[in-house]
């Protein structure tokens, strides 16, 4: 797709070249509108603040005045826990740990389980331009699901050339070489129908060590190219059953050009791996010559998928028939 045209898609050309990770942020403003948090410290600006990592801490020895290793760029948590013994703190001992805490300009401080925050820590809080929530969950709940959010939207990630698409429930990768059949794979799958999750520009987060989660950038989101015809709108066409925002990367599929030289593994006994961000993914090299059809390819190595993972494999059923019957024929043999 040649996207160098669309408004901000150069971005993601130079990734695709490049494979470059790229390291991300999220805005606090994200954070409070997802999580539903109340900001009582509304006279600060909170525009420029910017969270970069996923983990969150709960202050217990920074209250205690142990401030060593501590961890400013997260966001800080108060429960039912600290605040208990910010209670039983001496007023001004307990302010004068909260200013510290701020001096190290954290992110923001949510109170959780709708704590009451003091009118002397919104104005100490606004001074010093640290930001107060509030949730009303409770404070392992709320951690695990900022925990989680933030793992996402922090992921790793890279923009590499190729399309998804989601068969069976199997997030399935086809990549090779620009005008080999990629998008109109994708076009007959979806036909048959499977769902389009991007095209060309295929944006890949890791959001933990055994998942990969690929996604469309904006611009190019629902849009398929097909040369000799143009743009095409998947989602107006085909219906919204058609499309999907995101799905895990579970088999990678490489077309490539077909090479009588060369030697094609015909019975899948060995799995062969491709690698992103560090995560293997298990990949087949599919030649292409006319009259092969693709969509049933990419169907039966979903399906073939499915199986293994539920622990029947094809492969080596065959190779077990065939030692078996070698074994019957020695036997017989020496009789």
């Amino acid at each position: 797709m040649t996207i160098e045209f669309l408004s901000g898609a150069f971005y993601c050309r130079i990734a695709v070249q490049r494979k470059e990770v790229f390291m991300y942020t999220v805005q606090l403003s994200n954070l409070i509108e997802k999580m539903n948090l109340e900001n009582v410290t509304s006279g600060i600006d909170i525009r420029h603040i910017k969270l970069c990592q996923p983990d969150v801490n709960r202050p217990a020895l920074q209250l205690a005045g142990f401030f060593d290793y501590f961890d400013s760029e997260r966001v800080q948590v108060i429960g039912h826990v600290e605040y208990a013994y910010m209670q039983k703190m001496e007023k001004d001992h307990g302010q004068g740990i909260m200013a510290k805490l701020m001096d190290y300009k954290v992110p923001c401080i949510v109170f959780c389980r709708n704590i009451e925050v003091t009118p002397e820590l919104i104005q100490m809080a606004t001074e010093k331009g640290v930001p107060i929530l509030r949730t009303v969950k409770t404070t392992s709940s709320f951690m695990a699901e900022v925990i989680r959010w933030l793992n996402v939207e922090l992921a790793p990630r890279i923009s590499i050339h190729g399309v998804l698409v989601d068969v069976y429930g199997e997030g399935i990768l086809i990549m090779g070489e620009s005008g080999i059949g990629k998008s109109e794979a994708a076009l007959e799958l979806i036909k048959r129908g499977h769902r389009l999750v991007t095209d060309d520009v295929v944006e890949i987060k890791k959001v933990s060590d055994d998942t990969l989660i690929g996604t469309a950038p904006d611009i190019t989101r629902h849009f398929i190219e097909l040369r000799g015809i143009g743009i095409i709108d998947v989602k107006t066409l085909f219906g919204v059953e058609s499309v999907k925002d995101t799905q895990s990367i579970d088999l990678v599929i490489k077309l490539e050009e077909w090479n009588k030289e060369q030697e094609y593994d015909r019975l899948g006994l060995d799995e062969q791996y491709t690698e992103f961000l560090g995560n293997k993914v298990v990949c087949h090299s599919i030649p292409i010559r006319p009259g092969r059809n693709l969509a049933i390819i990419c169907e039966s190595a979903a399906v073939n998928y499915r199986q293994k993972k539920m622990g029947y494999n094809a492969a080596q059923e065959l190779y077990n028939r065939v030692t078996n019957n070698l074994m019957k024929k020695a036997k017989l043999e020496d009789e």
